[in-house]
């Protein structure tokens, strides 16, 4: 069991000090993924970026030959380097960073998770089976938040964290993480295996409509997010619903 431990903590720690030109990518999928570089936009030449981020050339070089072969960016002759629109690769990276929504258009969209409530209580049958938790142990932490886009509500996310698990987990709303699979590394050494995830469309409650600023006397139809996230060893981490509005904006899953 201790083996396990180590082995789970050096992998955490490997992913938070990632190398170098892991970094500076990151730092341009940011840039991307914030609007600062749109879908057609030509960006700096890499001298000029490495001078911009501080890095070395040949660091440049590395992330963004890495970028091109995901697809991120593109070199067209005579123009440069240009950003293509389409979504970072969905590794498993991405749940601690992005969340995958873009504009119907395809613009790419950063989101902002407004924390609404946070509160301990005994979990659902359905939860106990789904988390895999024993009757002596049926509590779980319910975290509910608001993601805005573009100072927009868009879609209400509802996390199921056992308290097993994480029993010191936030009980202020102001001191919850917005970013919880970091906070869950950092904090526990508990890193994301696998998410396995399952899309369905819904008439939204009476409550959604409230947090999503919408008349409650109306219909109003949401994508439904329903995922379970594990662990490395394969073990129920925590459930994720996330109820998304689809008029100006898409979820977007690329396999490649």
């Amino acid at each position: 069991m201790v083996a396990i431990k180590q082995k789970v903590q050096e992998l955490g720690e490997s992913l938070v000090a990632a190398p170098l030109h892991e970094q500076v990518k990151e730092r341009i999928v940011e840039r991307i993924t914030s609007g600062a570089w749109v879908a057609g936009d030509v960006l700096p030449p890499e001298t000029d970026l490495a001078t911009m981020l501080g890095v070395s050339y040949g660091t440049i070089r590395r992330a963004m030959g890495d970028l091109t072969h995901e697809g991120i960016v593109m070199r067209r002759r005579r123009t440069g380097t240009v950003v293509t629109g389409r979504m970072p690769n969905h590794t498993l990276s991405r749940f601690y960073k992005y969340f995958r929504l873009q504009t119907s258009d395809g613009r790419l969209i950063t989101t902002l998770a407004r924390v609404k409530n946070v509160n301990r209580r005994d979990s659902t049958d359905h939860e106990c089976e789904r988390l895999k938790l024993s009757e002596d142990n049926r509590e779980v932490h319910e975290l509910l938040r608001v993601r805005e886009a573009e100072g927009k509500p868009i879609m209400v996310d509802n996390f199921i964290i056992p308290v097993a698990r994480v029993p010191d987990f936030p009980q202020v709303s102001d001191e919850a993480p917005e970013l919880i699979f970091k906070w869950l590394l950092s904090e526990h050494h508990i890193q994301l295996g696998a998410v396995l995830e399952k899309l369905t469309a819904r008439l939204a409650s009476d409550l959604e409509k409230q947090l999503l600023g919408k008349p409650e006397e109306h219909a109003l139809a949401l994508l439904d997010i329903d995922a379970l996230a594990l662990d490395t060893l394969n073990e129920p981490l925590l459930i994720m619903r996330h109820a998304a509005l689809t008029e100006e904006h898409c979820y977007v899953n690329e396999m490649r």
